[in-house]
């Protein structure tokens, strides 16, 4: 089985529109951060940039982003990249047949943003814009005289795992990247 040594991911010339329906407090964060976010747990990309990844190994190799299109085959011989011959996998991807390295340069992403995709960056924004006041606390209390008392206890691990806690991991669950 074939390797994947290094991924080269270029940042894309922007990311799709935010949903409509954010708070203001939602619209106010770092769109492109939270696109980011959600790219990294994801295999699928919606706007195009270009990905290097070199590859080492004889057997099937499949690239881990799509949607891709191919735009380059190389392998290093004779110390300098020359276009290489690959074959196809029946399992999807190529079938390496020297132990390379093999450079695979390719377009990946486009397309229209599916609506649960949608929806889990309008749960990840509103989860990270929550109140300022309690935003980094693991604990907040309010006494208002007795009669009314706010509380809420909250995982310190609150940002760190806000796919999760937000439930947007759930709904991105079908475009997971797998190791």
């Amino acid at each position: 089985m074939s390797v994947t040594m290094k991924e080269t991911e270029a940042i894309p010339a922007s990311y799709p529109a935010s949903p409509a329906g954010l708070s203001t407090a939602a619209a106010a964060l770092d769109q492109n951060a939270i696109w980011q976010r959600i790219e990294a747990y994801c295999k699928t990309r919606w706007t195009a940039r270009e990905v290097v990844w070199i590859v080492e190994e004889e057997g099937d190799w499949s690239p881990p982003l799509y949607p891709l299109e191919v735009t380059a085959e190389e392998v290093w011989s004779d110390n300098a990249w020359a276009t290489a011959t690959v074959y196809a996998s029946p399992y999807g991807g190529y079938r390496l047949t020297t132990c390379g390295p093999y450079r695979f340069t390719a377009t990946v992403g486009g397309g229209d943003v599916p609506a649960a995709v949608s929806e889990a960056f309008r749960r990840l924004a509103e989860y990270l814009a929550d109140d300022p006041e309690r935003s980094g606390a693991s604990s907040y209390s309010v006494n208002m005289g007795g009669a009314i008392e706010e509380s809420f206890n909250r995982n310190p691990a609150w940002i760190a795992r806000a796919l999760d806690l937000s439930g947007a991991a759930d709904l991105l669950r079908p475009y997971k990247r797998r190791a």
